[in-house]
């Protein structure tokens, strides 16, 4: 059993392994305490249902409540933990069990109690049990480790050092090193920090004699020394720098001229330098040297030049309309912006005032649809009018959080972890081998090991992703380290090795060809057995189940049973120990169906020791020679939640609640990065770049990162603009200038507390029409406490307008809003401390976290943590909580992700768009036309949902700015421009096949007014192509599919908004087919030329179809009319054409690989053709006809 004791100092975990019917006690001893910083865990624990109230439990007391008769408390629950015997692994023995005593970590040891966690899969859910079921350990103990020790930190020497170092900066050195300092003409220096050794100090050593032991206190993080500790003579000056300008500093000058603006979104860079006052002696060439390390900026904000954006920069800078006329009125009158607004009004209102009365039904449908067009041009223009590009510093990133200082002698990470979530649902559609090389990437990354924790999420609790990810944690531990080794970028086998590239280049190491090729062979051999693993699951299933029927008839003959009688034996799916596989079964049986299974967690690979970890040399076990490298390995835990019938799993929004939930309990990073099985990190260092922003001065409102998305495996044209790169390159990073991009589903790192709901410590309010008053809110105060206790953190929700902002944390972390978790609950505040700012960043009056205060070991993970997070995977735990309606992933909506990041910029937060220079990740895209029209009908419902929901911009707060609120209500509206759209695309055939047009006669005026609005749009095109670098066929591509995508997937998406909203009919999306590796003999774009038949095809097939057959029926008609009117003819036939061209890359779609029409094409152009001849025949029948060929109802 795993108790709780009810002291919150002691931690001490007893666990009871049942197996074949003898007890043992294994003690777990943790010697870091899993609470917060106040005492929330008793708090919230008094008087609360446990998490986990509706399982079974085996309750068991301490020998102070025996005598009690009440209900224990939550505390004292405990879950009973069943490890049955398997042939593969027997009986644990006597001499396997450990005392608490021996659990303490050390330098070159493994983690206390790793190999049990990492070998058990723990399984729970509703009204059932949960147990740790043992199985093969994924993370075996490591040989020839080699650590650090006591030994002396001089080179060449071995002796054992002096107890007491006699440097405050803590380097170790021996009694006879030392005194060889103090005789060096030097004057006596330390080797570690280059200061003179204090003269106490010395004659202590001197006459001091070795001690054996070391004080426990040196691994631990140092308390900053107090000022009054510093003694004003010279030996002591040079630990402390006067933080005093130079005399010949002008401090109000430069921050005028720099705009007082650095850190967040500054000006300032400590390279490359800026011209500010012209040289000489009048001015400054170069930005001040910042003298502390913390005062130098991490990132900077680069506008966009003034000389490309003038066309936007004044209606940008403030929005009011007293600038705007200004602009009218000076000699800016030419920006292209403010020309096709004019344009656009003259026009509209001179087609109003113009009328065409011979055929006004067409010319009313037609300014109808301008009107909404003109509308829907300034709804997304205006967000663009400010980008801004962002640049990170890693090198002052590396100087302050993992350089020596006081607090943290050794130089430990003093970063915050990071927990990455992966997320897969069908191994059929998203293949093992894809997640595989994610999740390999993931591992590999360049981040502090011990701060990175890797979660995949399967949601089809699916065996073959169990099997595969164990197979990819032993893979990981060759294919890691020769990453580190030979810094080998990118760092996914798959991309890697299918690099087209000289690999050689830049690499000076002799053995790197060697062990490429090892590690080369490994990867093919890892490729073949992931491959393998669905026959290998389905012969094993099928030999322990012709095994179970066997003795099933057995039992039966032995009963006296008749044997000809059926017997009924569940078809199970079998795990390689010979026991049941949890999860979904190929046959689908009760409790193992992909929608009614327990909830699964296990630790493949246990959390990493903070200290490196060196491996050793090549032999007949190691392929490569790993001894100058950390061959330590990421925490990686597969999660598969727990469903049940009758019970809403909310898709993926609900599975990234649980991994949100479990890895608050496992490894509570304070930051989250979110991926999709098929995006892999493409830059090792892109996690590091992402947290250059939430540190720096002014993160602490930044609520996530957003990385723009790049794909491959599309075909070279881009046929069906997949790349998307005018929204990514273009509209994304326009909002950056604003309050941020939007959150588009993966490459996203979050900050844990803003998906718990939270406010941002400070905020402003945009009062006003279009936001010009501003009123700024300060949101977390700093209550003192009456004695020197830990600060309490005072977390506000912005919420409805009955909540107060000033609630304190017990209020809000009440079980209606995260759960009866008190493991959860407690975990919340420490996130929030993690992830703060470093004190010397923080304002005046804000709070903040003191140096190396990140720099202690992790605390292991042990079984009862891994217990409790069971529990918060149930299907019920989210019941008569706020998960999904403020915590976490908002559920409602198909696209979770938009309405997430909105909630999040409704209450106040920013994000920030991270274009690196080298990609940060890349995935795969679909480049099937069908795939594709399904894919943008997904996310067009998405928007219509939001449009018919509470989360429409309209009803944003006034925390939002106006500017994006426009970019958030646009989001909802862009698919309704699908109605107006198919209207005016039909229209130049009504316009050929009458004989008419949407303007009496081409006037001058008309033509005019439209090649100016023609003109300015390509100009306002050519100038975002300019500043977002993207290409003129990339802007070409992303013109033609939306006007594919607005005549098929748009449409439907608003009837499917339509009918949810008004009639309740659900919607249900297939997930979106992950492309495989494609082998060397097939065609990498062979799904390209696939024609899968699909509804969406007929709205686009039967707009070419009429304007085809509308320009040679008009064609014809002027030709042999006695009075031709070409001016008609050509209207009509030019925007014909324009349709047609922008469709051409679906008819190209149609043809497939070798030009072939199908036959369904055929058939829809005879069909309308039929119906399009009678049509005209009745409309305008030919002269001298007859009575009886009119149609009349009788």
């Amino acid at each position: 059993m795993i108790k709780r004791p009810s002291s919150p100092t002691s931690s001490p975990v007893t666990i009871t392994v049942t197996s074949g019917g003898a007890r043992r006690s294994l003690g777990l001893t943790s010697p870091i305490q899993r609470a917060s910083l106040s005492p929330l865990s008793a708090r919230n624990s008094a008087g609360k249902p446990s998490s986990s109230s509706r399982r079974r439990y085996s309750i068991s007391h301490n020998d102070t409540v025996e005598d009690n008769d009440e209900q224990p408390d939550a505390e004292f629950v405990s879950y009973t933990v069943h490890i049955p015997p398997t042939p593969e692994r027997p009986p644990l023995s006597v001499s396997d069990s450990q005392s608490s005593e021996n659990r303490a970590t050390g330098p070159g040891r493994s983690i206390p109690g790793s190999g049990f966690i990492s070998g058990t899969i723990f399984t729970g859910g509703f009204n059932s049990v949960t147990r740790g079921h043992v199985i093969d350990c994924s993370m075996e103990r490591a040989k020839g480790l080699v650590g650090p020790g006591d030994e002396c930190g001089m080179k060449g020497c071995d002796e054992k050092a002096i107890k007491s170092p006699p440097c405050e900066c803590g380097f170790k050195i021996c009694r006879e090193c030392y005194l060889d300092c103090l005789s060096a003409k030097d004057g006596g220096r330390c080797p570690g920090c280059k200061e003179l050794y204090d003269k106490d100090e010395r004659e202590n050593v001197r006459g001091s004699k070795e001690e054996g032991n070391e004080e426990e206190a040196e691994d631990e993080a140092r308390p900053l020394p107090s000022m009054a500790e510093f003694k004003m003579d010279n030996k002591r000056l040079s630990l402390v720098k006067s933080f005093k300008n130079p005399p010949d500093f002008d401090h109000n000058r430069w921050l005028f001229e720099t705009k007082g603006t650095y850190g967040y979104g500054n000006a300032v860079w400590p390279k490359d330098g800026y011209g500010f006052g012209g040289g000489g002696n009048n001015g400054f060439e170069h930005p001040p040297d910042f003298g502390e390390r913390c005062r130098k900026p991490l990132t900077r904000k680069v506008p966009v030049s003034a000389a490309v954006l003038s066309p936007y920069r004044y209606v940008a800078k403030d929005f009011r309309l007293s600038t705007f006329l200004r602009v009218l009125l000076e000699d800016d009158f030419r920006l292209l912006m403010v020309i096709r607004l004019a344009a656009l009004g003259l026009f509209l209102t001179w087609r109003i005032r113009h009328p065409n009365h011979e055929a006004i039904w067409l010319w009313g449908m037609s300014v109808a649809c301008e009107i909404w067009f003109a509308f829907s041009w300034v709804l997304d223009q205006l967000p663009k009018i400010c980008p801004v590009n962002r640049i990170a510093d890693l090198s002052v990133l590396k100087e302050r959080y993992e350089s020596p200082n006081l607090r943290n002698p050794k130089g430990r990470s003093d970063l915050p972890g990071i927990d990455v979530f992966v997320s897969t649902a069908d191994p059929e559609k998203e293949p093992p081998l894809v997640t595989a090389n994610t999740i390999l990437s993931i591992l590999a990354v360049d981040y502090p090991i011990e701060k990175l924790a890797c979660y995949l999420s399967d949601d089809g609790g699916s065996l073959l992703t169990f099997e595969a990810l164990a197979e990819t944690a032993s893979f990981a531990r060759i294919w890691v380290p020769f990453c580190r080794k030979h810094g080998i970028e990118p760092r996914c086998p798959e991309a890697y090795f299918g690099q087209k590239k000289d690999f050689l280049k830049n690499k000076v190491r002799l053995d790197f060809v060697r062990e490429r090729r090892r590690v080369k062979r490994e990867y093919d051999e890892f490729k073949v057995r992931i491959n393998s693993l669905s026959d290998a699951i389905r012969r094993r299933s099928d030999a322990y189940n012709a095994h179970e029927e066997l003795r099933a008839k057995k039992q039966q003959m032995e009963n006296g049973g008749n044997p000809a009688e059926p017997l009924k034996v569940p078809k199970a799916t079998w795990m390689s120990d010979g026991s049941h596989w949890p999860g979904t079964w190929a046959s689908a049986e009760p409790d193992h169906s992909r929608g009614d299974h327990a909830g699964i967690i296990q630790a493949m690979l246990a959390p990493a020791n903070s200290e490196p970890v060196y491996g050793a040399e090549a032999d007949g076990e190691n392929l490569i020679d790993t001894t100058e490298v950390d061959i330590r390995l990421p925490m990686l835990v597969y999660v598969s939640r727990e469903k049940r019938p009758n019970y809403d799993h909310n898709k993926k929004a609900g599975a990234m609640n649980a991994l949100v939930r479990t890895s608050a309990i496992m490894s509570n990073g304070p930051f989250i990065l979110n991926l999709d099985c098929d995006h892999y990190i493409y830059n090792s260092l892109a996690l590091r770049e992402g947290m250059c922003f939430m540190l720096d001065r002014g993160g602490d409102r930044i609520c996530y990162v957003q990385f723009p998305q790049r794909f491959e495996g599309i075909d070279p044209s881009d046929r069906y603009a997949n790349h998307n790169t005018v929204f990514f390159d273009v509209s994304m990073r326009a909002l950056d200038g604003l309050q941020g991009p939007m959150y588009v589903g993966t490459g996203c790192i979050f900050r844990r507390i803003a998906l718990y709901g939270f406010s941002p410590p400070r905020a402003t309010e945009h009062h006003g029409w279009f936001g010009t008053r501003k009123l700024k809110l300060l949101l977390r105060r700093n209550k003192k406490p009456a004695k020197k206790e830990p600060e309490e953190i005072i977390l506000p929700v912005h919420g409805e307008q009955d909540e107060d902002d000033d609630l304190d944390i017990e209020s809000l972390l009440l079980p209606k809003r995260f759960g009866n978790s008190p493991s959860l609950a407690a975990s919340i505040p420490v996130a929030e401390y993690q992830g703060r700012l470093l004190q010397d960043l923080q304002g005046k009056g804000n709070h903040g976290r003191p140096a190396g205060s990140l720099a202690v070991p992790r605390e292991p993970l042990d079984a009862a943590t891994v217990a409790e997070a069971i529990s918060v995977i149930s299907c019920f735990y989210e019941d008569r909580t706020e998960w999904g309606k403020r915590v976490g992933w908002i559920y409602g909506s198909v696209t979770e992700d938009v309405v997430t990041g909105y909630r999040m910029h409704n209450r106040g937060w920013r994000s920030v768009y991270c274009v690196t220079k080298r990609d940060a990740f890349r995935g795969t895209a679909p480049i099937n036309l069908t795939d594709r029209l399904h894919q943008v009908l997904r996310w067009a419902t998405g928007s219509v949902e939001i449009f018919f929901s509470k989360n429409n911009a309209l009803f944003a707060s006034r925390r939002m700015k106006f500017l994006q609120r426009v970019a958030y209500f646009n989001v909802g509206l862009y698919p309704f421009t699908s109605l107006f759209l198919m209207v005016y695309c039909v229209l130049p055939a009504i316009s050929l096949f009458s004989g008419q047009f949407i303007v009496q006669s081409l006037s001058i005026t008309f033509l005019i007014l439209l090649l100016i609005i023609t003109l300015t749009l390509c100009m306002l095109a050519l100038l975002e192509i300019k500043w977002s670098g993207i290409t003129l066929h990339d802007w070409w591509r992303n013109e033609q599919f939306w006007l594919i995508g607005g005549t098929s997937a748009h449409p439907a998406a608003v009837l499917q908004g339509l009918l949810k909203v008004i009639a309740g009919v659900d919607i249900s999306f297939t997930l979106t087919s992950k492309s495989a590796t494609p082998d060397d003999s097939e065609d990498e774009f062979a799904d390209l030329y696939v024609v899968k038949w699909s509804f969406l095809m007929v709205p686009p097939i039967t707009i070419m179809m009429v304007n085809s057959i509308a320009v040679a029926v008009g064609t014809a008609r002027t030709l042999y009319s006695p009075f031709p009117q070409w001016s008609k003819l050509i209207g009509g036939v030019f925007f014909s054409f324009w349709v047609l061209s922008h469709l051409y890359p679906f008819a190209k779609g149609l043809m497939g690989r070798r030009g072939r029409v199908p036959t369904i094409v055929y058939v829809w152009s005879g069909l309308l053709s039929i119906i399009v001849s009678l049509l005209w025949v009745y409309i305008s029948p030919p002269s001298g006809s007859q009575a009886y060929m009119r149609f009349e109802f009788p």
